[in-house]
C-alpha cells in the first residue's frame, strides 16, 4: 500500500519500503490506516474545513497583535539584534509560560463537562490522531487557548515579533508532529521532548482522557500533579506500534 507520510519533524516527505516491496509508512504507525476511518467521528473534508478557518482567524488575530506592538522590531534593545543567548532565554520563557497556561485550561476542558461537550470534544473527534487535524478544534477554544496563550507567552518573554515568527513557527511544526501518529526512527522530537506524538496519542484514546493533558513541548505539569500516563510500545503483528499504557505516576 503506497503513503505519503507527511512528517512534522523537518516537514520531510518519509517513505518506507515494507515487507511487500512497496514504499510504506505503515510499519511507523500507531494504528492501522483504516482505523483513520473506522474510529474518528469527523470526515477529514470537515476537519480540512475547520483548520483553514482557524488558521485564518489565527493570522488575523496575530497581525492586529504586532500592529499593537508597534513593528518588527519591538522588544530588541535600541534596535540592536538580540544575541543568541537571550533569543534562547525567550524561547525558554515562552515555551513554560505557553505549556503552562496550556496544561491547567486544557485539564479544566476535560473536567468542566459544558466546555467538553460544546467546546474540546470537537478536537478529540479525532480518536486516532493525523497531522493535518493538528488544529483541528472549535473556533472559540482555539482563540482561548492557542490565540491568547501564545500571546501571553509572547509578551511575558518579551521576544520581538520577529523572533517570534520562528517560535511559533517551531510549536506549529512540532503540534502537527504530536498529532501525526507516526513513529519515525531519528525523530528530534522524539529523542528531546518526552511531549512527543506517542505521549499525545495516549490521551487521545478512551483511558487516556484523565491523562497527558501538557503541550506542546513538556509533560512537567502532568508528572507534578500526577496526571502523567506511562507507557510502552510493542510491535504490532502486521506492521507498526501498539501503545501499552503502564501504571500512573
Amino acid at each position: 500500500m503506497n503513503c505519503w507520510g507527511f512528517h512534522a519533524g523537518g516537514c520531510v516527505l518519509g517513505l518506507f519500503r515494507d515487507v511487500h516491496g512497496f514504499w510504506s509508512c505503515d510499519n511507523y504507525r500507531l494504528h492501522p490506516k483504516q482505523e483513520e476511518v473506522e474510529k474518528n467521528l469527523v470526515s477529514k473534508k470537515t476537519v480540512i474545513k475547520g483548520v483553514l478557518l482557524i488558521q485564518f482567524l489565527q493570522v488575523t488575530a496575530a497581525i492586529l497583535l504586532y500592529m499593537v506592538i508597534g513593528g518588527s522590531d519591538a522588544g530588541a534593545s535600541a534596535g540592536q539584534p538580540s544575541s543568541f543567548v537571550v533569543i534562547a532565554r525567550q524561547f525558554i520563557v515562552a515555551m513554560v509560560v505557553l505549556d503552562t497556561y496550556q496544561y491547567f485550561l486544557h485539564r479544566y476542558m476535560h473536567h468542566n463537562k459544558f466546555l467538553y461537550r460544546h467546546l474540546h470534544s470537537r478536537h478529540h473527534r479525532l480518536a486516532v490522531p493525523y497531522t493535518f487535524g493538528a488544529i483541528y478544534n472549535h473556533p472559540f477554544e482555539a482563540f482561548i487557548f492557542d490565540t491568547l496563550g501564545g500571546a501571553l507567552a509572547f509578551v511575558i518573554s518579551g521576544m520581538s515579533p520577529r523572533v517570534s515568527i520562528f517560535f511559533f513557527s517551531f510549536g506549529t511544526i512540532k503540534s502537527v508532529d504530536d498529532h501525526c501518529g507516526i513513529l519515525l526512527p531519528g525523530n528530534p522530537f522524539h529523542i528531546f521532548f518526552r511531549n512527543n506524538t506517542a505521549f499525545h496519542d495516549l490521551h487521545h484514546q478512551l483511558y487516556g482522557g484523565k491523562y497527558n493533558f501538557s503541550q506542546p513541548f513538556f509533560v512537567m505539569w502532568d508528572r507534578i500533579l500526577g496526571t502523567y500516563k506511562p507507557y510502552s510500545l510493542e510491535k504490532r503483528e502486521g506492521g507498526g506500534f501498539r501503545l501499552r499504557p503502564g501504571k500512573n505516576c
